[in-house]
């Protein structure tokens, strides 16, 4: 049996579970997105990725600012939806909203929860250096991500990944899991498991702050904000006075004063062991594997990285 659903998400991240509902043969009834923001050099308002997939499909795309008006909350009733599916979204659903589907709001969030609840769970898993992380169904409340979890998937987080690939690899195994769980869901056969009290953490966004590298941490929490914040917004340095990113490194044996590099392939020294950076992007220019930059920009060895204030 198919379910009469509205879809609620925003970036790439639900592109895949959207895909996998309308593939189950799901009716979606209606999309809501974030709206149009300016983007690129021109600042041209620029759809969000769903609302542009959605868009091209012929589904309905509604992208209001807010859900908090009677008006909004009445046309979402109206829909008269079995469930809403919610997928990064990135606006609070008032309870009028979490009440009128007849089974119930549920949200696909990308990590084990209570553990990072909020904002960036893929980035703060990484950077926090946890072994393993994994997506989850929950039923919707009015906390923030605090809901009964009803499905769970869990993956390993290897040295090599990054926010990139770990978030690749958490929507598609999300996806998977959001249409299982719907199936249960709609023939009475789902488990609801309160979440614990014990073990709270939350994925607060990323402040611009947190991006310069700190050298004088130990090198495994600098290669976990290096890799946290791979592709973007990309954790970065200054070098000869310009800035460049690390956008992805390794631990490696080492010591020296913080910010010193201990041979000339971009081995540096951290508060306690060190990390080889191996693609960096210097400002206004490409990304480039360590070697073709140095190419360009040698860093021999004895060379300071300025470290954060």
């Amino acid at each position: 049996m198919t379910l009469r659903l509205a879809f609620m998400g925003s970036p790439a991240f639900a592109l895949p579970p959207l895909e996998a509902l309308l593939a189950a043969g799901h009716e979606i009834a209606c999309v809501y997105s974030q709206p149009p923001r300016p983007a690129g050099r021109g600042k041209h308002e620029r759809p969000t990725p769903i609302a542009a997939f959605a868009a091209e499909r012929g589904l309905e795309v509604r992208t209001p600012k807010t859900l908090k008006h009677a008006e909004e909350q009445q046309a979402f009733a109206d829909l008269k939806l079995d469930a809403a599916v919610v997928v990064a979204y990135g606006l609070i659903l008032p309870k009028p909203i979490l009440e009128a589907p007849r089974l119930g709001p549920f949200n696909l969030h990308a990590s084990l929860l209570p553990r990072w609840r909020g904002a960036a769970p893929i980035q703060r898993a990484i950077m926090a250096g946890d072994p393993v992380t994994g997506v989850q169904v929950m039923r919707m409340e009015e906390g923030l991500d605090t809901g009964p979890i009803l499905a769970s998937v869990e993956t390993p987080i290897s040295p090599e990944d990054n926010s990139a690939t770990l978030h690749d690899r958490l929507s598609r195994l999300g996806a998977a899991l959001l249409v299982e769980t719907l199936q249960k869901i709609e023939r009475g056969a789902a488990h609801e498991t309160p979440q614990s009290d014990e073990g709270v953490t939350y994925a607060h966004k990323i402040t611009p702050a947190e991006t310069r590298i700190d050298w004088t941490r130990p090198a495994r929490e600098v290669d976990g904000r290096i890799r946290g914040l791979s592709p973007a917004p990309g954790a970065w340095f200054e070098l000869d006075g310009a800035r460049v990113k690390a956008l992805h490194s390794r631990l490696e044996p080492g010591a020296g004063a913080p910010g010193e590099a201990l041979d000339d392939a971009l081995l540096i020294a951290c508060g306690e062991g060190a990390v080889r950076l191996l693609r960096v992007q210097k400002e206004g220019r490409a990304p480039l594997d360590a070697e073709a930059f140095l190419r360009g920009a040698p860093v021999p060895a004895g060379s300071r990285l300025t470290s954060a204030n």
